[in-house]
């Protein structure tokens, strides 16, 4: 038989189980290698995506939303870098490219005080002053708008008695959201009804959460340093009352080195109706912005 004649085989053919078991995992170390990083890079200077895991800003967010946060919305700092890596940057202020946010704004932030990612809305901005009088807000001395939309019942995450809450929408110069404000109960913890005055310092901002009884938040006190206090320096360098654990301690004042990003639309979630028995249901959780 001549040489012409003979059948021959591809190298493909030729190869082992084990030679295309080891190509294989190169492929995939090939791809990871462009994946990984460029997901990173998106998640650090574009969006990431965040889930809900607490109901402080019900109605707006529910538990198992999962929300995409911009990132370059204020710039960026330490926190900035995702999966906790911005521990390993030195601590600094400012930010690069820093914007600024607007009231109304729901924002993504790492916690003054200990080392937890949050997320509420931005009322008070730098030199305002940010008071509750007897569930009211008040900005700067003034009542913002506030309309009574609805009464809503539903069983709220982890517990397993029905909760009603009034509806109301606030609106302040122009921009409005609802807020849920629950009905006077053996369950409610109302001490953040009424609040002592707040004044926002040049960079800082004020949060408090859509679920107004459901929500440690800038009107706690236990999260700002009184004058003088003999207590524990905290890593953001505020001296807290005596007695005061910094891992209980709510936001207080945030610095605006501490802002991740602004929350802008709900991807998708988990949420059910029928699982918190919500009458009416409140609303969808599919591509929403906030």
């Amino acid at each position: 038989m001549s040489e012409s004649s003979r059948t021959t085989e591809t190298p493909a053919e030729k190869r082992s189980l084990k030679e295309k078991i080891l190509h294989e995992a190169r492929e995939w170390a090939v791809t990871l290698a462009i994946f990984i990083p460029a997901f990173y890079i998106f998640s650090f200077l574009i969006y990431e995506q965040r889930v809900i895991p607490s109901e402080s800003m019900v109605p707006n967010l529910q538990v198992g939303d999962r929300v995409a946060v911009n990132k370059f919305a204020y710039g960026y700092s330490r926190y900035s870098l995702p999966w906790g890596a911005w521990r390993l940057i030195p601590e600094g202020e400012g930010r690069v490219f820093g914007g600024k946010p607007d009231r109304g704004d729901v924002a993504v932030f790492m916690h003054p005080h200990t080392d937890r990612v949050m997320i509420k809305r931005i009322i008070g901005l730098p030199g305002d002053e940010v008071q509750m009088i007897d569930e009211q807000l008040y900005l700067n001395g003034e009542p913002i708008e506030r309309d009574f939309i609805r009464r809503i019942k539903y069983v709220p995450h982890q517990v397993s008695y029905t909760e009603t809450a009034r509806e109301y929408r606030e609106t302040i110069n122009g921009k409005s959201w609802l807020t849920h404000q629950w009905l006077q109960g053996d369950n409610q913890v109302r001490s953040l009804d009424t609040t002592p005055v707040f004044k926002v310092p040049e960079g800082h901002y004020l949060f408090i959460g859509d679920n107004r009884d459901n929500s440690e938040d800038g009107r706690s006190t236990t999260g700002h340093c009184p004058p003088n206090a003999q207590g524990v320096i905290d890593r953001a360098g505020c001296e807290l009352a005596r007695g005061i654990d910094p891992e209980d301690a709510s936001v207080g004042f945030v610095p605006a080195e501490n802002l991740i990003g602004r929350a802008d639309t709900v991807l998708f979630s988990t949420y059910s109706c029928g699982d918190a028995h919500a009458e009416p249901c409140m609303k969808k959780r599919l591509w929403r912005g906030l």
